[in-house]
């Protein structure tokens, strides 16, 4: 393990688990770093400025205590002034490399004097800074004019004790520290309240949202009094619950009408095998009962494919919607062979359908498969825009549907002429209107087109 993953627990323990805290640590953090940075900045301009004060301090002292001193005539002279003591508190003068005066507390030999000297032995104006129990500012102050090669006639040196600025600028930085953690404290607190009050609402629908049922009720967040963001949030959340319901909705739907068309297959079968025992058949009845127990199967089989088909297409894609061209182009593959009437496909490549990919192929199957049957030359598949969705066209060049028989076209179990040749047992077009239905569409005849036959499928936009 190595020591970033052994850091990693730790400091996952100690983060923050709700927003409000997190959010006050970011607040917290960002403040802490923005104090530490003025604090700094703020004491170094103080104590810079402070250091030019006694400076200034000292060249003013310099500068009376030089008006005393003669450098008109050899040797120089320092006159004598009344009140001269408060003037000569830690001054040296000298007249080139000779000391004139000193403090009386700094003998000659000692560190300040020792400074002192070196900074007169320097020539110019400057000032340096030695500890002697205290910090000491010492700065020097040429008198008279320079001679040639020898430096100024004399020189000024006076010393002051930092001790004092130093002691503001330390209170300055306690003063700075304890307002620092103030505003730390305030910004923390602050932060809370107002990650709170903003919170709350996100509380209020987090506490609706739990007392709703997500499938059984119909309440929604709407609009509400609540930030942009939330209400965007809880519209956003309101069309997944619309969608859900939808889904279900569908589902539920869908198994009903399954379900009863399991039924119609079911009891055809029952019937079949009660009327053959009831007393013996031919054997031209017994193949007949055989055969229409092989279709009601055979109906059967495609109703379970159709429920087989629209789970794996939900497991793959997004519930509810189904790219029409594609799934019409790949239908028109798999239904078209030699020898059979030749199948066009032809649309908007753009149209989305609000129905399974699977669903919608089962539909347009079983009424292509129903145009193939009695289609002459060609069987035609044609998606559009609609009303309100898309439409889905299938036409074919056959005999058309005859007009007495157009009230019974979506009945289970009827069929126009059952002796006309073709196999089927009248289950095709009214399970396609009933899932069409289940998706919220419908299935209908066109008995105006001619010549053949023309069903028209509508299914809400994806």
């Amino acid at each position: 393990m190595t020591v970033r993953t052994r850091l990693a627990g730790p400091a996952a323990r100690c983060r923050p688990r709700t927003l409000r805290g997190r959010l006050s640590l970011v607040a917290l953090t960002t403040a802490a770093l923005v104090m530490v940075v003025l604090t700094v900045v703020c004491n170094a301009v103080v104590r810079q400025h402070l250091q030019q004060q006694a400076d200034d301090e000292l060249r003013t002292r310099a500068a009376a205590v030089a008006a005393t001193v003669d450098t008109r005539h050899r040797p120089v002279r320092v006159l004598e002034t009344p009140h001269d003591a408060v003037l000569d508190t830690n001054v040296w003068i000298y007249a080139g490399p000779r000391l004139l005066e000193h403090p009386a507390a700094t003998p000659p030999g000692a560190t300040l004097s020792r400074t002192a000297a070196d900074l007169a032995g320097h020539g110019g104006r400057r000032c340096a800074e030695v500890t002697a129990g205290d910090p000491i500012r010492l700065c020097v102050e040429p008198v008279g004019g320079v001679r040639q090669g020898a430096g100024p006639a004399a020189a000024v040196v006076t010393a002051t004790d930092l001790a004092p600025y130093r002691s503001s600028a330390d209170t300055l930085l306690v003063a700075s520290l304890a307002l620092d953690a103030a505003v730390l404290a305030c910004t923390y607190v602050l932060t809370r309240l107002a990650v709170g009050r903003a919170l709350r609402p996100v509380r209020a629908m987090t506490e609706q949202a739990t007392r709703w049922s997500v499938v059984g009720s119909e309440q929604r967040f709407g609009a509400g009094d609540r930030p942009v963001e939330l209400t965007r949030l809880g519209a956003s959340l309101d069309e997944l619950l619309d969608r859900i319901r939808a889904v279900l909705r569908h589902e539920q739907q869908l198994t009903r009408e399954l379900s009863h068309e399991l039924r119609n297959p079911l009891a055809r079968i029952t019937a079949e095998l009660d009327w053959w025992r009831s007393r013996p058949r031919s054997t031209a009845e017994t193949r007949a009962t055989h055969a229409a127990i092989a279709d009601a199967a055979d109906s059967m089989r495609t109703i379970c494919e159709t429920v087989l088909d629209d789970a794996r297409a939900d497991a793959h894609t997004v519930p509810g919607t189904a790219d029409v061209m594609t799934v019409l182009r790949r239908l028109g593959e798999r239904l078209g062979a030699p020898g059979k009437p030749a199948i066009t496909v032809a649309g908007t490549d753009s149209l989305v359908a609000g129905a399974p990919a699977a669903l919608l192929e089962r539909i347009v199957a079983t009424l292509t498969d129903n145009a193939l049957r009695y289609a002459r030359t060609r069987v035609g598949i044609r998606a559009s825009p609609g009303p309100d969705g898309i439409r889905v066209t299938v036409i074919d060049d056959g005999p058309g549907v005859p007009a007495s028989f157009t009230a019974d076209l979506f009945q289970p179990g009827r069929r126009a002429d059952p002796g006309d040749g073709h196999g089927g047992a009248g289950l095709g077009l009214p399970l396609a209107r009933r899932l069409a239905r289940s998706a919220g569409g419908e299935v209908t005849h066109d008995a105006g087109h001619t010549p053949g036959a023309c069903f028209v499928v509508s299914l809400p936009a994806g």
